[in-house]
């Protein structure tokens, strides 16, 4: 399994602890900057939007890197 697939995974299934483990040992110096910037967002975005904007940063870069072309993403309800 790829940096990318369990990146993909952790994401999905909310293991941030995980994602921040495979940020410090991937050697995929964009993949780092990208985690970092989510869980940033994640724990210190003042807004919502902030934090979906770097999920689907992260996810699209994912695709990218894996060949994938389906994008997920949060969606908010008011």
């Amino acid at each position: 399994m790829t940096d990318y697939e369990r990146a993909l995974y952790y994401v999905l299934w909310g293991k941030w602890d995980d994602l921040f483990t495979l940020m410090l040992r991937s050697e995929d110096d964009l993949l780092k900057k990208k985690i970092e910037r989510f869980l940033n967002a994640y724990y210190y975005a003042l807004s919502q939007e902030e934090v979906v904007r770097k999920h689907d940063q992260l996810i699209a870069y994912l695709d990218f890197a894996t060949g994938e072309q389906t994008i997920y993403t949060f969606t908010i309800e008011d």
